[in-house]
Order: C-alpha cells, then structure tokens, then sequence
C-alpha cells in the first residue's frame, strides 16, 4: 500500500502529496521512529502527549510521511506528505486490517481476563521449532498494540498468535477485524476493568466478539459462565475439562494428567504446581492436541518452558526471605492466582499488596473481599500500600501483622526491612505503585555488575546510519561475537523487528543459535568451514567463500543441493579473501554449478577509519570494483556489491554501493578519529562496591603487594574481575572507574573476581554502583586507558556478566 491509498479507507484526506511512497512501518511513538521512506508516523492527540509536538523533530530526522488529526502548517514541511483524518488510531487499525487480509495463514486470537500473555508466549515456545511465528511483542494487546503487531507479518511467516485485551463495550470488534483469528482460545473472566461493563455475561459476550468465524475456539468449559456463552452463540469449539462434557477429557493425581481426546488416552506430567500454571498449561496441551501433536512431543515441549517475564517471578531476597515478583498489574482474579502460587511453597507469608483498581466496587466492598481471600490463604502478614486499603483497614484485623502506608515511597522510607527474616513475599501491584522499586529493595544481590543494553539507543543509532545512506542502500547488521558483548538474540531480535535486510555472524554455530530464536532475516557466515556446512545448509546460512579451497569442498558437499553464497575479496587488508589470480577459476566453479547462486562480493577497507589512509582506501575500492565487474560480466549476474563498515559509512558516502554493514556503530561507538555527532551509547557495564576498607600509609593493597598507599587512603573493593572481562591491564591506576560522578584510579592488580579502587575524599557507600563504562565515561576513553579499542572492551565482557535489556516499549 502507498501513501496515496490511504484515502482509499474514507478515513480523511490528503492535504499534501509530494512524493508516493509505500508504507513500511507504523509510528506512534516518536522515541521508537524507525528511519525509512516508507515509515509513517501518526500524530496522534491523546489525553497525556499529542503527537503534533513531535512532528519538526521527526521531519528533521528524515520522516516524510505523517498522518495527523488537526490542521498544521503544511508549509513548514514542503518535503512531507500529509493525511487529515479525525482518528489516527482508526487508520492505524484500517491499514492492519488490511495487511492482514493478505495472509492466508492461521492465527491464534487468544483472550480473556488473566493468562493472555502467558499462554501466548508458551504456545509461541511450544510451537515455534515447527512453525515461522508472528506475535505481539509483550503484552501489546491493546488498540493500538494489536494492530502494530498485526502489521509486523511477513510473508515469511506460517503462523500468528495474538493476544486482544479490551476494558470497554465495542473495542473486541474492532480488534477482530484485524487479527481475524482462525483458531481461538478463551482464558478465564475475571474482576478487570469489571467498571466498563453492566456485569459480567455482557463482559464474556464481548469477548465472545474475537472469535467470530473461528474454526475452533479452546476453552476450559469447567467455566461455567464462559461455557455457556459459548454453547450459546454455537461456536466451533474444543472444550477441555475435569467434566464429562468436555471434548478434552481431564484426570489428574497431583503432577500426573490422564487425558481422554477423540477416544485416545494419553498421561502427561505437568511441571508446575499452582493453579494458574496448569490451567495456562492445559490451554496449551488444548491447542497441541488439536494441531495433531503427538503426546511424546508434547511432554518434551511443556517440559521446556520457560516463565514469561513480567509475570510471576521467584527470586532470592534479603535476610534469606524469597520474592515473588507479580508487580505486572493488580485486580481480584490475579491476586487469588498470586496467592494460590503462594500456596505452594512452605514458609511464613507476607503479602505487599497495593489498591485493587478499576473494579467499580465501593471501598468497603472492595476491602471486604480482599481480607476474605487473605484470610482463606494463611497470610501472616499483610503490608498495604495505597489510599483505599488504609482508609478500610478495619477490615485487615484477623491477620496477625498489618501495616498500612499511603504510597511506595512512604513504604521504602518507613518500613523495618530487618523484620522479615526467612519469609516468603508476595509482591503484587498496580503499575502505577511503581511496585519494581519495592522488588528491587527486597531481591538479594547475587552478582552485581550487569551490561545494560539501551534498546531504544539501539534503534536510535540504526536510523542515524540510515540518515547517511543514499536511497534503496540495505543494512547488513553484524551481531557477531555475542554481538558485540550485548546479546546476540536480543539484538537480533530487535534489528528483525525493524526489517533490517541481512545479519552477519562470525561462525555457524551464532546463525544456527540465532535460527532456533525464530530469527529468520538473511544470515551471512564470515568464516565457514567444511565441517559446518551441513547445518548451514539445514539452517538456510550463507556462507563467505574466501578461497578456492573451501569453494570446491562446498561444491563437492552440496551435490547439485542449491546454495547461496558471498564472495570475499581480498584488495589489501590482507586477512581473508579471494586474490585477483583466483577469478577465473572461480568464474569457471560458478559457471559450472548454477545452483551455487551469489548473493553478494564484498571486500574490507583497510583503514577507513583514519584519514591518513583515505588514498589506500580508494586504491582498494578501485580494486574491488575492477574484480566485481569482471565477475559480474562473465557470469550475467548482478550480486549485491558492498565495502564499508561503520567507520566508512561515516567517511565515504561514494562507496555506498548496494549495502553497507553495521557493526559497532549499531552500539554508540564512533570508530573514526573525526568524532561524527549523534550516536549514543548502546551499552553500560556497571557494578557495585562490595566493602569500603580504610587503609593506612605503607600499606599494600592486592595480590603481588602492587598497590601501596603513600598516604592513608579510603579503598573500595568492586565486584567485577578480569573473569567478568575487566582486563589485568586496568592495574596500578592504568584503568578508571566511575563513583558519584568522580572518576577514581584502580589500586593494585585487577583480580578475578575483584578490583580495588582509591576513592579517597570521595563519598560512597557498600552496595552504591560503579560505572565500568557508559554515560560520564565514555568506551573510547577506557579502551584508550587499556591501550586497546572499544570492540575489544565491549566483547570481552564476559557472559557470566547479566545482560539487562531496557526500553519503553516495542
């Protein structure tokens, strides 16, 4: 779809047309903009932000193409096209719709009241070794999250799974006609957003809505409320159930599950204990079941799964308590579900609840079924956090011990965290008591350095390379050695949802790992071997060819199989590549086994990242050309042509050609010496102070007595060590490190697991963070320190080291 047919909808107008792009990408949200010809951003006029605000900053950023709810001076923008409409988020939904109408691919709509994600991030776990899957990222099931994630299928895609959350009456209809399910399952009903809805048949008959035209719509039918809704309206169904009704007959003894489907008995065992798991559990099972799996794959997959995050997590905590992370959202069903998990494990319970909100309950009412539900679950303590449970506390008086506090800030500020001692904590809070500060204070430090990854400075730092590129170049992004340091299936996650066009990885071994995360983009393998060619083969890799040897080997094991490949060209850096004395043989290989087909000839510049070398850079890329047009000619081919890494997409803009490869670029760091404006740090390594010592003149400090204080001195001990990749060559005041703001010497020998660091005249405290590197002290500045670069700094950073990956959103 271009620009143009937006009118097509009868949603609004054209007021400005200068140039017909087809629509790539949809935007809402200005921080999350991803730079192309055919991104299309929706100013959208909420109660809280109005998208107009954002309009010049996206124009001088490169957007062209916007649709807006009010008029604007068009003029300002005389390169943008312009569609007025009275609601953007009816476009966004009309063009999902759309989208959507082009697939003939099954999708799973799944709704309800709690277990959505869950069960949509485990049927995605179960079933993705079989099947291409598109889903919602997170939790994005809203009206404006359904369609951005509908809009996300690609044609390489065999399957969707989507979640559809709404709070009021008519938003389900609108959600169906853009996911338009095949398959559907239908949770539980619960208390959320109970204020929109007259009662709670009127909440399940607009749920009912998602699934209409279904083939089969997976529900527990011992729901006696949603069976019946169901029965009613004569769904297409496949009910499951402790009932003997139900199509999906169930039996259980404590983990052990007798099931009776279409006259065939099955056993499986179900590895949880609480009572939302299994129900999540037996959807799934459901859904396999009628896809035709087999009960052996079924066992081995549930086996496998792995907890969603932002949902219940159990962690270690202070004063050897355990926390039970449930700070994702708060209404009456989630918090019988918390508690029934709770239930499971045996040790004292102290439950930190916040307001019950959008209930649409009177405060006593509300109050009154909170304390039940406690005092049925043997809750030895009860800490609340909000205006409702303090002004109703009467009601609390049958558990033992109760606290009441206004806010989390009061809670953090006032409450005796010595008193809990070997106690298990439920943490369970609306979003806006910010309940992860509560889990944070609570959750024990097991190691504290982590490598926070910046997805959105991610995103921001691609577009500011596609700034520098001329149109119709594509984007080879390097996630090579675990991705620079930062995780290689986040990341390349991440670039596959921005439609990057190809990654490259060092070895087979990083594309086939990438490959089993449903990364499905282009893979390019720098450095086959023969031993590895069958799983490129079988995982559809590329490999670099860079001499005769292992171009012949790769003929000799495909066997007439068809293959795509790269040609690596050697014009001067002298590491890897075919020499202009291989071509013709070469030519001959390739002339001779058509099924090899080349997907692109690439070469290295040696020095593109300093000026002293720009005239060698221009012999190699004369050099380049010369090889490539020969080989082009002779085999009437056209391969994608391409030379330069982040350094030379900042420095030779004529050496684009038809793609460019983004390495450490991607992460923040400016590899030339001219230091280019507008990237932004990707990654910070940071750490806390484990023990503050106070140290006295002629003292020696560390391992070999290397450090010695010339005076007394104050030495903080950190938790990080050449293991986690702080290199030996930060000894003896060589490296820095940054402590409130300050930057402070290391103090002897680097160990393994430990540094010493002079913070002398500095305030700090035991537990306060260290900035390895990151904002205040830059990579290049400690890569210089080391006598080394900032590739080696980022990817010795050992993988022992948490990868913690933050954003605002998808």
């Amino acid at each position: 779809m271009n620009f143009s047919d937006l009118e097509k909808t009868g949603l609004g107008k054209i007021v400005q047309l200068v140039a017909d792009f087809s629509i790539t990408n949809l935007i809402i949200d200005s921080r999350k903009l991803v730079l192309s010809e055919g991104a299309l951003f929706f100013a959208i006029n909420g109660p809280r932000n109005d998208g107009h605000n954002y309009i010049s900053d996206l124009y001088n950023l490169g957007i062209r193409q916007f649709v807006i709810e009010k008029n604007i001076d068009i003029q300002n923008f005389p390169k943008a096209s312009f569609f007025l409409t009275i609601h953007a988020v009816d476009v966004i939904q009309q063009l999902a719709a759309i989208h959507r109408s082009e697939f003939a691919i099954p999708i799973i709509g799944i709704t309800g009241s709690n277990g959505k994600t869950i069960i949509k991030e485990w049927s995605f776990q179960l079933l993705s070794p079989d099947y291409n899957i598109a889903k919602n990222p997170g939790s994005y099931n809203s009206q404006t999250g359904v369609p951005l994630s509908v809009w996300a299928i690609q044609p390489y895609h065999q399957l969707g799974i989507f979640e559809a959350g709404i709070s009021q009456p008519g938003e389900m209809i609108r959600l169906q006609k853009i996911i338009r399910p095949t398959i559907g399952i239908f949770t539980t009903i619960g208390t959320a957003h109970d204020e929109g809805f007259e009662n709670v048949e009127l909440k399940i008959s607009e749920k009912l809505k998602l699934f209409d035209g279904v083939e089969k719509l997976i529900y527990c039918s011992d729901h006696e409320l949603i069976h019946k809704a169901i029965v009613k309206k004569n769904i297409p169904k496949l009910s499951w159930g402790r009932n003997a009704g139900a199509d999906v007959q169930i039996h259980s003894t404590s983990t052990l599950y007798k099931i009776l489907f279409q006259s065939k008995k099955i056993e499986l065992i179900i590895p949880f204990q609480d009572s939302a798991s299994i129900e999540n559990t037996l959807h799934c099972i459901a859904l396999m079941l009628h896809l035709g799996y087999d009960s052996h794959v079924i066992q081995n997959r549930i086996n496998g799964l792995k907890p969603v995050s932002m949902r219940m997590e159990l962690k270690e905590a202070i004063n050897q308590c355990q926390v039970i992370d449930d700070t994702y959202n708060n209404d009456l069903a989630g918090l019988q579900i918390s508690l029934d998990f709770l239930a499971t494990l045996q040790k004292k319970k102290v439950v930190i609840l916040s307001d019950v909100l959008q209930t649409g309950l009177p405060d006593h009412e509300l109050a009154k079924i909170i304390s039940t539900i406690l005092l049925k679950k043997d809750i030895h303590e009860l800490v609340a956090i909000g205006p409702v449970l303090k002004s109703q506390r009467q009601f609390f008086s049958g558990i033992p011990y109760t606290t009441f506090f206004l806010s989390t800030e009061e809670f953090l500020n006032q409450f005796d965290f010595t008193s809990l001692f070997n106690k298990l904590i439920l943490v369970k809070g609306a979003r806006v008591f910010q309940f992860e500060k509560i889990v944070h204070r609570l959750q024990r430090k097991v190691h504290g350095t982590v490598m926070l990854i910046d997805m959105g400075k991610l995103v921001h730092n691609m577009n500011y390379f596609k700034s520098k590129l001329k149109p119709g170049v594509k984007i080879m992004a390097m996630v090579k050695a675990f991705a620079y340091g930062s995780g290689s299936e986040e990341v390349a996650s991440l670039l596959q949802y921005h439609r990057v066009d190809y990654l490259g990885v060092a070895y087979a071994d990083e594309g086939v790992e990438l490959r089993k995360k449903n990364i499905t983009l282009p893979i390019m393998v720098m450095n086959p071997t023969e031993e590895s060619f069958a799983s490129l083969i079988l995982q559809n890799l590329e490999p670099v060819i860079y001499n005769l040897k292992t171009l012949q080997s790769l003929v000799k094991f495909l066997g007439h199989r068809k293959a795509y490949i790269h040609l690596e060209v050697e014009t001067g850096l002298n590491r890897l590549g075919l020499e202009e004395n291989d071509l013709d043989e070469v030519i001959a290989t390739l002339k001779s086994n058509p099924e090899i087909q080349v997907r692109s000839v690439f070469s290295h510049l040696s020095g593109s990242d300093e000026k002293i070398h720009d005239g060698f850079s221009k012999e190699q890329f004369d050099r380049y050309q010369k090889f490539y047009q020969r080989l082009s000619k002779d085999l009437s081919t056209k391969p994608l042509r391409h030379i330069l890494n982040s350094a030379g997409i900042l420095r030779f803009p004529d050496f684009q050609m038809d793609m460019v490869r983004l390495g450490i670029g991607l992460y923040g760091v400016d590899p030339t010496e001219e230091n280019f404006n507008g990237l932004e740090m990707a990654a910070t390594l940071k750490t806390v102070i484990s023990q503050i010592k106070k140290i006295k003149a002629g003292d020696t400090i560390g391992y070999g007595r290397r450090g010695v204080a010339k005076q007394d001195m104050t030495t903080a001990t950190i938790a990080i060590g050449y293991a986690d990749g702080f290199s030996r060559s930060f000894s003896n005041g060589k490296g820095v490190v940054l402590v409130s703001g300050k930057k402070v010497p290391v103090v002897g020998n680097v160990n393994m697991d430990m540094t010493m660091i002079d913070i002398t005249g500095i305030y700090a405290a035991e537990g306060e963070e260290v900035i390895i590197f990151g904002e205040g002290l830059p990579i290049k500045e400690v890569a210089n320190n080391a006598g080394t670069i900032p590739y080696e700094i980022l990817t010795n950073t050992s993988e022992r080291v948490k990868r913690v990956f933050v954003s605002e959103g998808i």
